[in-house]
C-alpha cells in the first residue's frame, strides 16, 4: 500500500481520498478546509497534517487546491526528488507544475469528478497513465493522453456537465408548470436520462450519434427535439463555448 497525501481537502479530493482509503492506503490530508478534513478522519481514519508535513509523510501527493491560489499554497512547500505528485489543478501546465514542485520530476495531471469513488468515472492522464491506472483502474478507467494541449480539452468536455445539469433543471422546471409535482419532475427529468446512458454499452466514435438516429427517425418527437435545438443555434454555441474554455486553458484550434 502507498503513502498518499492531499494538498486541499474539498470537493474534489474528497471522493478520492475515501476511494484510496478504502482500498488500504494511509492517507494523510491537509488542514485547508478543516470541516471535510476532520469529516474523512471520522469516517476512514484519515491523518490530518499541515500542509508541509503532508509532503513529508507521503510519497505520492495529490494538488487539489484552486488554480488561481496554487502559487501561494505550493510555492512555499519542499517537495522530494522521489516525491510522485497527481495535479487535478485546471490551468496549470506542466512546466509550471515542475517549477512548483522542483525537483520533483514524476508529475501527472488528471480530471477526477465527484462520482469516482462510485466508479466509472473517465479520468485522462497526461503525459502517463501507470500511477493513476495503479491506484483508480479497473473501477475508474483512465485515459492516456499524451499531448498537454488535447489534455486541457478533456477539461472542456468536462466543464458540459454543469452545462448539462442547467439545461436538465430547466427541462424539469418546464415539466414542473406541467404538472405541479416538482419533485416527481426532477426524478422523471433526471432517471429518463441517467438510465438510458448508464444502459448504453461501450461503443465506438459513433455511437452516441448513431443511438441519436435510433430515436429521432422522420415524424417523432425526438426528431423535433434534435432539429429545434439545432435550428436555435443550441451545437454551435456549445461548439462556440468549448472552444472559448479551451483558449481559457491553453489555446483551442
Amino acid at each position: 500500500m502507498s503513502r498518499i497525501g492531499f494538498i486541499g481537502t474539498g470537493h474534489i479530493a474528497a471522493p478520492m481520498v475515501r476511494f484510496l482509503a478504502q482500498r488500504g492506503h494511509e492517507i494523510t490530508v491537509s488542514e485547508r478546509n478543516a470541516k471535510t478534513a476532520q469529516a474523512l478522519k471520522a469516517s476512514h481514519a484519515v491523518s490530518i497534517a499541515a500542509n508541509q508535513e503532508v509532503l513529508d509523510r507521503s510519497d505520492i501527493i495529490f494538488l487539489c487546491v484552486r488554480p488561481h491560489v496554487a502559487s501561494d499554497i505550493i510555492q512555499p512547500l519542499f517537495f522530494r526528488g522521489d516525491h510522485q505528485v497527481v495535479s487535478v489543478m485546471a490551468g496549470i501546465s506542466l512546466a509550471a507544475l515542475a517549477e512548483l514542485c522542483a525537483p520533483a520530476t514524476d508529475l501527472t495531471m488528471t480530471i477526477p469528478l465527484g462520482y469516482l469513488e462510485h466508479g466509472g468515472c473517465p479520468l485522462p492522464a497526461c503525459p502517463d497513465a501507470r500511477l493513476l491506472k495503479t491506484l483508480f483502474a479497473p473501477e475508474n478507467p483512465v485515459i492516456e493522453v499524451a499531448e498537454e494541449h488535447a489534455f486541457n480539452m478533456h477539461f472542456a468536455i468536462c466543464a458540459m456537465v454543469p452545462g448539462m445539469l442547467d439545461l436538465l433543471d430547466t427541462g424539469g422546471r418546464w415539466l414542473t408548470d406541467h404538472t405541479g409535482d416538482p419533485d416527481n419532475a426532477l426524478r422523471y427529468t433526471r432517471q429518463v436520462l441517467t438510465g438510458f446512458l448508464a444502459a448504453l454499452p461501450d461503443g465506438n466514435a459513433g455511437q452516441l450519434g448513431q443511438e441519436r438516429d435510433a430515436l429521432a427517425t422522420e415524424g417523432t418527437i425526438s426528431l423535433q427535439m434534435t432539429q429545434g435545438l439545432r435550428d436555435g443555434g443550441a451545437h454551435s454555441t456549445l461548439r462556440d463555448t468549448l472552444s472559448a474554455i479551451g483558449d481559457r486553458l491553453g489555446g483551442a484550434t
